[in-house]
């Protein structure tokens, strides 16, 4: 089997898991969760900095705002960017410090009980579901892009899997022998695919911009 940031450690956190009911984490994925916690963070910081710029002068234009399709602008002002009253990216000044924290906490050795681990993984599903939503409401209704929110969705979209591989790998989630025999083995296989189809996705989208610059 490949060896990857998920299975590092990987036995001794099967079985130490099965016997005192608590369960630890490989290097690999801590430090994943801690990079992916601060790239979303990064994003989150920088568009809410953006924000309080835009409220202050609607004229003003951020500085990711560099053609008609990569607008950070246009995203800002959409009522996408405030499903919830409030500027989505608040969202993300909360919960990747969580990200971060659990990572850090890995890296120490913490270990923690299925609850926890489902908990994680029901977390970084709803932010995939979102951050896919807004993928979608980016390409079809808003038309345009912004490079801190794409950072946003790879982060997310990161931790979300890896968790999942982490949770079937210890079965913390259980799933068949050979469905979990292959997940562990192409594990890299799917996110390659994942982003491979959004990047083709925001080519097809607008290609006929995109080919102007060849």
């Amino acid at each position: 089997m490949t060896t990857t940031v998920q299975d590092d450690d990987t036995r001794s956190d099967a079985e130490s898991g099965q016997a005192d009911g608590l369960f630890g984490a490989g290097r690999g994925y801590a430090i994943l969760l801690v990079i992916c916690g601060a790239l979303g963070l990064l994003a989150a910081w920088i568009i809410t900095i953006d924000e309080f710029h835009l409220y202050q002068n609607p004229s003003y234009v951020p500085g990711c705002s560099i053609n008609p399709i990569i607008s950070c602008g246009n995203i800002m002002k959409s009522a996408q960017a405030k499903v919830f009253g409030f500027p989505n990216p608040m969202m993300g000044l909360v919960a990747y410090p969580v990200e971060i924290g659990v990572g850090m906490a890995l890296l120490g050795g913490a270990r923690f009980r299925p609850w926890f681990w489902r908990g994680l993984q029901a977390g970084t599903l709803l932010g995939t579901i979102f951050v896919t939503w807004l993928q979608f409401e980016s390409l079809y209704s808003i038309g345009s892009l912004c490079p801190w929110c794409m950072v946003a969705w790879v982060g997310t979209i990161t931790a979300f899997w890896y968790t999942l591989v982490h949770n079937v790998r210890t079965r913390v989630i259980p799933a068949p022998t050979a469905v979990r025999n292959l997940l562990l083995e192409f594990h890299w296989a799917v996110l390659v695919l994942w982003f491979g189809v959004i990047i083709m996705l925001i080519l097809i989208r607008w290609w006929s911009y995109w080919s102007t610059l060849i």
